[in-house]
């Protein structure tokens, strides 16, 4: 009997040993030193290693470890010593028992000679006992060298053994055993490889799967300074420090990349800086135009521009634009309002309305009396404010107080206001709003608000407030302490403790109300029997027809209806009312002027 030295399996014959290490291990058994692949045929290894692992084939060519059930092999250098490696599945074991190994075969070609274990026991292949008297260099050619070799090895003892009855036996067995073998092969289904173990061919499906994208629908990461896909952010991140810190050199630089990265982030940036600044451009070009400071001309040139239209349809005669034309032209130049949108007596109507109507009301409040300016062709659209302070100036020219103080007696233009507004700027009220509109108003359709009406008071001597009812304080965006506040501001003029009348007329001028977009002239409040509270609103927006229905009595009670304002009418989120209350002294100006530098309004709630 005798007994295979690497797997300890036991054979009658010779020639039946000789096939077994043929087939067995010299065939099937080659291991890769530089990876974990196993199982193949010298041809397949050699192969292997020339187009897997090219940087290694110098040293490769030609050679195969033959690999015992212990995991050890044993390898014969070029000084004839041997010397014992354990063998694991790590590359860098692979690698160093590799560069250990000689590279002289005893056929002369480069390679590695490797020797079978040492046996357990005695047995006639290893001790020199066998039958045929075989020599230790026809065993070392049988283990080693090139294919040509060994099949010429194996035909040498095969001739050499029993004649032509045992080749035909060892031909049977070998077909035999080849069959056994490929059995117990397994072969890869997504290549050709075809591995000795199912563990193995675990191992390289495993592979094939991490290199395919997941059909799970993955996020998969490209790197953007190649062409690797990675399954998520942590080993992108890895894999981009691995380009910006260990770079091979020569297939690329660690510089350029990083150069590239921050000409990139900075064209980003740039593109970013650029949109948005488009962006803020178009919407301050946006806000221009709707407050009036885009360059589009102001009263005079709106004016002409639409009677020009007018000429242009034929709605007007050129001989009658010429004539208005003269005529604007010398408002203008007065300074006087041409009185063509002026409605007087609006106030004294309401109070005769109220001595025989509406008996629902148990008392009303009533300003001095106020005329009614509406907007014209010259200002439609962005001159709410000035007509506003022209019902204001009407009012204060009707009360003692102020009328012996105001030198003209006269309603300015708007023209003339905006010219006003700019010599109060001049003399150091509210800088931040000069900055604003770039301490220039004339020849432009710029909207004026609460702090432009302060400006102008306080420049003519009227000593100002500004209210600032900055949130609503009831029920669905309402305003009730805005209505409180209007109640309280019209029963200062009754100082007496009796019951007031049913209709109170003060000699209190009109509050300016101002909101989001446009302004009010507040002339007066209802209060009905149920203790709700309504204003009495004149709005600029109204046409002269609109007003004039106030002085009719066949037609004052439908348009009174537009002048009451209910607190469900008043939603807008934030509202300020500027309220004239007396003279100022020359010092009490100054205080005002220094003090509108930060110009605040009472803020209610």
């Amino acid at each position: 009997m005798l007994t295979c030295d690497i797997c300890g399996e036991e054979v009658l014959l010779e020639e039946d040993m000789k096939t077994h290490l043929l087939l067995s291990h010299l065939e099937n058994e080659l291991h890769c030193p530089l990876c974990s692949l196993s199982g193949v045929s010298y041809d397949e290894l050699n192969f292997h290693i020339s187009n897997a692992h090219p940087e290694r084939q110098h040293t490769a060519q030609g050679a195969a470890h033959l690999i015992s059930p212990s995991g050890s092999f044993t390898a014969t250098n070029t000084g004839g010593t041997e010397r014992e490696k354990p063998q694991t599945s790590q590359a860098c074991s692979a690698r160093d028992s590799w560069d250990d190994v000689g590279d002289v075969s005893p056929t002369g070609a480069t390679g590695v000679t490797t020797d079978l274990m040492k046996p357990k026991q005695n047995n006639t292949l290893e001790s020199g006992h066998s039958s045929s008297g075989e020599t230790e260099s026809t065993k070392l050619r049988l283990k080693t060298g090139s294919p040509e070799t060994r099949e010429a090895s194996v035909r040498h003892f095969n001739e050499d053994s029993n004649g032509p009855k045992s080749q035909q036996h060892n031909k049977a067995k070998q077909k035999r055993l080849s069959l056994k073998r490929r059995e117990e092969l397994f072969t890869c289904p997504m290549c050709a490889l075809v591995c000795s173990s199912s563990v193995i061919l675990q191992e390289h499906v495993e592979l094939h799967l991490q290199e395919q994208p997941s059909a799970a629908g993955e996020e998969r990461l490209e790197c953007p300074m190649c062409s690797v896909v990675c399954r998520d952010s942590v080993s992108l991140q890895e894999h981009v420090e691995l380009h910006l810190d260990h770079g091979a050199a020569g297939i690329w630089s660690p510089g350029s990349d990083l150069a590239l990265a921050r000409q990139l982030q900075q064209e980003e940036e740039e593109q970013r800086r650029r949109q948005e600044e488009a962006q803020e451009e178009k919407e301050f070009k946006k806000l221009q135009r709707q407050f009036g400071l885009d360059g589009r001309g102001g009263y005079r040139r709106q004016l002409e521009s639409t009677m020009e239209r007018d000429v242009a349809k034929g709605l007007m005669a050129p001989s009658e634009f010429h004539c208005k034309r003269a005529e604007m032209m010398e408002s203008l130049a007065s300074g006087v309002d041409d009185g063509l949108t002026r409605t007087q007596g609006v106030v004294r109507a309401l109070h005769e309305y109220y001595q025989t109507e509406s008996r629902d009301c148990a008392h009303v409040w009533l300003s001095a009396d106020t005329d009614h300016f509406c907007s014209s062709a010259g200002d439609k659209g962005w001159g709410c404010g000035y007509r506003n302070f022209q019902m204001l100036i009407s009012s204060l020219q009707c009360i003692d107080v102020y009328s012996s103080f105001l030198r003209d007696k006269d309603v300015p233009s708007i023209p003339r206001v905006q010219s006003m507004i700019e010599e109060a700027w001049k003399e150091g009220l509210d800088p931040e709003g000069a900055s604003h509109f770039n301490q220039r108003l004339q020849g432009t359709r710029a909207w004026i608000g609460a702090t432009e009406m302060y400006s102008l008071l306080t420049s003519l001597g009227i000593s100002a407030r500004i209210i600032d009812f900055h949130k609503p304080t009831g029920p669905g965006g309402t305003h009730p302490r805005l209505f409180e506040w209007v109640k309280q501001y019209y029963c200062q003029s009754s100082n007496s403790s009796r019951l007031p009348p049913r209709i109170i007329q003060t000699t209190l001028p009109p509050l300016y109300l101002q909101h989001q977009g446009h302004s009010h002239s507040i002339v007066g409040l209802e209060q009905k029997k149920n203790g709700s509270l309504c204003l009495l609103v004149l709005d600029p927006g109204s046409s002269v027809s609109e007003t004039t229905k106030l002085l009719s009595r066949d037609t004052i009670s439908t348009a009174v209806r537009n002048v009451r304002k209910s607190p469900g009418s008043l939603k807008h989120t934030q509202y300020q009312v500027v309220a004239a209350h007396g003279i100022l002294s020359a010092e009490e100006k100054q205080i005002s002027i220094l003090n509108s530098r930060t110009l605040c309004a009472e803020r209610f709630p």
